[in-house]
């Protein structure tokens, strides 16, 4: 029998496989986060009042992946904007259409919520743009970054 893909909210009974997926997150960007940068991403993301949140991708009760995306406002549009600043699926889920649904579930929750548009970047070389490029081609746009 296959296990259907559940894509919910985060629970704070998440937290454990949220920080493990996290991880594995930030060794693929070979990136360090500091522990209470963490630790307060995972308060802040179970903060109803915050512009972040946090959609988890479990199947047969395990999570597989999450995607952290910020709402906010933009000088161009009258709704809000979403923002997928992160999206993570554990190696043995990748190529089983678990990111792509983990996107259709921002694509479905902004139609249902209203928001104007949804964005994310991505490094030139991932090789998850094939799949992005099927959503929405890449923009023209420089990012520039500033760190303060």
């Amino acid at each position: 029998m296959n296990t259907p893909l559940v894509i919910r909210d985060a629970e704070a009974s998440d937290e454990i496989a949220w920080y493990r997926l996290w991880a594995g997150y930030n060794r693929f960007y070979e990136a360090t986060v500091p522990p209470e940068v963490t630790r307060r991403t995972w308060e802040r993301l179970l903060d109803t009042g915050n512009p972040l949140f946090c959609r988890i991708a479990e199947k047969s009760g395990e999570t597989i992946g999450f995607t952290n995306s910020v709402l906010h406002e933009g000088t161009w549009v009258m709704k809000p904007i979403c923002y997928l600043e992160d999206l993570f699926v554990t190696p043995e889920a990748r190529g089983s259409g678990v990111g792509r649904a983990l996107i259709t579930d921002l694509v479905d929750l902004g139609r249902k919520q209203g928001w104007s548009r949804l964005y994310w970047h991505t490094r030139e070389n991932n090789p998850a743009r094939k799949l992005y490029d099927e959503f929405v081609k890449a923009d023209d746009f420089v990012r520039y970054r500033m760190d303060l």
